[in-house]
């Protein structure tokens, strides 16, 4: 007798925390834009001056990387740094053959005059921040530089990050993440136009207010000192890079990120291996809000929208869950709006919450035409965009949702690597990598059932009410089905 009752509240509540989030991302919008009218007005390392050059160690955590290991290699070698201050550590966990050849790799690399050290363990304690902690116990730098297998620093890399830790109070310099393969497939330019909105409006509209950012795993820079303060990589969480930037910052450390810093690197380009990737920061976001909740409530040395926006960070996986909600239970109110007509005041106030794809919509149009222009054209190509992008982010929902809640709950997983390709050098030979998974992931028949029930949804629309139909959710409910119908048939067509 109450079920429609149970079913409105648990929609509201999803509905308003979606609208909250949005609200967030409006109130960082504003913080971007204001932060392109400042300065900046650092002081910097003189790295013309001998006596300035401080030292680096750079870590390249390296696991099972056959297609990418020489490339990773040949391309840090030719980073532009004193050879007399700069050590490379090549933290290898790897189980398979690359062993050998990185290690071969890594000796004809050192026979040039470069300090590269191979550097493996008898267990993966830890997995990636395991790697990172035992390195850093050696590690000669002051300052400690952090590059996954896929990306590509640029020569300079250094000479433009390593200035900013003149600032004694600068823990972390984060740069940007830059897309070499963007344009390969649907499912990379999506990927990329996600990356691209947490790199520009989210990371410059905190950074610059000084609410807390996080490292983003790679293509940044650490002071050594602040990694030991903070204590050190913990492997709790798989999202270690998440997890040691709220204890940085909780301990005062400001971060750096510059956004004109571009580091290019490779998107997933099969979708079980954005799968795993997806699961991984979903999973481990959730992790890190369990872990940090009441550290960042109670803490006294940040102030109050400091906090908002940092639970709100902490958060940002979460809204997989309340969209995955809204969605689900968007079908049934169909059926209650046009079954109780005493409910109709509060489908009509209900109505006002389009407002959160509205403020979404222009929020990342700046983050896109930042990146690709604007005017008629380009933005006629970016409302394209956008709602592709909502339509196969919203495909995902069932399988990050899963993510969030095994985060939230404490259920314990492995760190699942993703899988590299050099898509450029193996070109259509990716099928053959030896690291893809062979089995289709347990969700996708769940999201086959689910496009089926968002085609009912649509069905529904012609069916329901008095006066020939209610169309009002039928664009969301066409744009879920969409949505897990890409992922169901992505799935299934890549066997992977």
């Amino acid at each position: 007798m109450y079920l429609h009752y149970f079913i409105i509240v648990v929609y509201t509540i999803a509905i308003v925390l979606i609208f909250m989030y949005a609200l967030a991302q409006l109130n960082l919008l504003y913080n971007y834009l204001s932060s392109k009218k400042k300065r900046n007005t650092c002081e910097k390392f003189d790295l013309n001056n001998p006596e300035e050059v401080p030292y680096i160690t750079i870590q390249l955590p390296v696991f099972n990387e056959m297609y990418v290991m020489e490339r990773l290699l040949d391309n840090i070698a030719l980073l532009d740094y004193p050879k007399d201050k700069l050590e490379i550590q090549v933290l290898d966990d790897s189980t398979d053959e690359t062993v050998h050849s990185t290690k071969a790799h890594v000796e004809k690399l050192a026979a040039t005059g470069l300090d590269i050290k191979h550097i493996t363990r008898t267990n993966r304690v830890g997995f990636k921040a395991g790697a990172l902690k035992e390195g850093l116990e050696i590690a000669k730098g002051e300052f400690i530089a952090i590059f996954d297998a896929d990306f590509l620093p640029k020569s300079n890399w250094l000479k433009r990050t390593v200035p900013y830790f003149k600032d004694e109070e600068i823990g972390v310099v984060q740069t940007r993440w830059g897309h070499i393969n963007r344009d390969y497939s649907l499912l990379t330019r999506i990927q990329a136009f996600a990356l691209d909105a947490h790199f520009t409006l989210e990371q410059v509209g905190r950074n610059s207010k000084g609410h807390f950012i996080n490292f983003n795993g790679t293509a940044g820079i650490w002071r050594k000192e602040c990694i030991i303060d903070a204590g050190n990589w913990e492997g709790d969480t798989l999202t270690e890079d998440l997890d040691l930037s709220y204890r940085a910052q909780l301990k005062n450390w400001k971060f750096k990120y510059l956004e004109d810093v571009e580091t290019p690197a490779e998107l997933p380009i099969v979708i079980s291996a954005a799968r795993s990737q997806q699961f991984r920061w979903n999973k481990g976001g959730a992790e890190n809000f369990r872990k940090m909740l009441w550290r960042v409530i109670k803490s006294k040395n940040i102030s109050a929208k400091t906090k908002v926006h940092g639970l709100l960070h902490l958060l940002n996986s979460s809204m997989f869950l309340s969209i995955f909600v809204v969605a689900i239970l968007s079908i049934p109110m169909l059926y209650i709006k046009n079954e109780y007509a005493h409910l109709r005041d509060y489908f009509y106030v209900m109505s006002f919450f389009i407002m959160s794809t509205i403020i979404f919509f222009v929020c990342y149009w700046f983050m896109y035409k930042n990146i690709y222009g604007s005017g008629f054209k380009k933005f006629f190509g970016y409302i394209g965009m956008f709602f592709t992008f909502f339509s196969i982010a919203m495909g995902f929902s069932l399988h990050n949702s899963i993510a969030v809640i095994e985060g939230h709950i404490g259920k314990k997983s492995e760190f699942v690597r993703t899988p590299k390709f050099n898509i450029k050098k193996f070109k259509d030979n990716w099928k053959n990598n030896k690291y893809l998974k062979k089995s289709l992931s347990k969700n996708v028949v769940l999201e086959g059932l689910l496009m089926l029930y968002f085609a009912f949804g649509l069905y529904s629309a012609f069916i329901v009410g008095d006066q020939g139909g209610d169309f009002g959710l039928f664009p969301f409910h066409l744009m879920l089905c969409i949505g897990f119908g890409y992922v169901f048939f992505k799935s299934l067509g890549s066997k992977v």
